[in-house]
């Protein structure tokens, strides 16, 4: 609804080659919806592309790398369900795990614990409480039990520049700072504050590539850097995301990116999989713990316009 009432009529007029004056025109007739505004930018950034017959990374103005680390991510469940799905991640070529934690202290420990006792000491473990502990002092207590098995970054503790400042000053590790994160703004707050060392970058949060561009840019200037983080998104948004990932210099940390691919094409069972199916006609390529970016104009992707109607609703 927003983006047919509001935002589309806004903006129908210009050219997708104006994407400054688009976003301008978004953000005066509809404050805030990043996500609906997201999707607009993305569908702009791949028709400017496709009708200049390039990469969407190219119009961003940087193209670093072909592909992006994969971080696996194991939800809130039982530690030996995690430790099961992460060895079969890892035995697909993934080399950084992600725990969900922030609901039991005990679990939260124990989980890496496990990880580390079961896995490579050369795989990657990192955590999201994604603001789910109570207070600073046991967001701190947790993480330096979990520092002893070789997490290397402490990712939204608590809610909060303030919060994350106060945890980042008493833990030997970066903390990440995502929810924390959505505007250019509260990068140079996060920074300001010694609240957070990296921080996770999405197209979505700020509304779209363009936003984000400037989000990792102003990062950059400061020294911190990211991830491309996202909602484990289809094909699509990850094709976006991906990207994204290309144009910025500094997003050179393991992300939560999905190995996009429609059911029944080959590519990891586990590893980067969330869903049965895609409505993207191709997989995306995985080699040596990286998921490729597409390599077509636009966002290289094509979409299986008869999947969308049948799954719509």
């Amino acid at each position: 609804h927003m983006v047919e009432a509001h935002l589309f009529p806004a903006i129908h007029d210009i050219s997708p080659f104006q994407i400054g004056n688009i976003h301008a025109r978004m953000d005066k007739v509809v404050k805030g919806n990043p996500y609906a505004k997201a999707a607009l930018d993305t569908a702009i950034y791949d028709i400017a592309g496709k009708a200049l017959g390039r990469p969407v990374c190219d119009l961003l103005g940087a193209d670093f790398r072909d592909s992006i680390e994969v971080t696996h991510s194991l939800g809130i469940m039982p530690v030996d369900k995690c430790i099961e799905e992460a060895k079969q991640a890892i035995a697909e070529g993934v080399l950084t795990i992600k725990c969900k934690t922030g609901l039991d202290p005990e679990r939260d420990v124990e989980v890496v614990r496990r990880l580390r006792e079961e896995v490579s000491e050369t795989v990657k473990i990192r955590v999201d409480a994604n603001e789910g502990y109570p207070s600073v002092s046991e967001a701190v207590r947790v993480t330096r039990m979990q520092q002893e098995f070789g997490v290397f970054i402490c990712e939204q503790p608590l809610m909060g520049t303030e919060m994350l400042a106060r945890v980042a000053e008493r833990i030997d590790i970066p903390v990440m700072a995502d929810e924390s994160a959505w505007t250019v703004q509260d990068i140079i707050e996060l920074y300001n504050a010694r609240a957070a060392e990296c921080f996770s970058c999405y197209v979505t949060k700020p509304g779209g590539l363009y936003r984000a561009k400037q989000q990792g840019d102003v990062a950059a200037a400061l020294h911190m850097n990211c991830d491309i983080g996202g909602s484990v998104e289809l094909g699509i948004g990850n094709a976006a995301n991906l990207h994204l990932g290309a144009a910025l210099q500094n997003a050179n940390l393991p992300s939560v990116l999905p190995v996009s691919k429609p059911k029944g094409a080959a590519g990891p069972e586990i590893a980067g999989n969330y869903y049965l199916d895609d409505i993207i006609t191709e997989p995306f390529e995985f080699r040596d713990g990286r998921v490729c970016r597409p390599t077509g104009p636009g966002l290289g992707i094509t979409v299986d316009e008869d999947k969308i109607r049948a799954y719509s609703v």
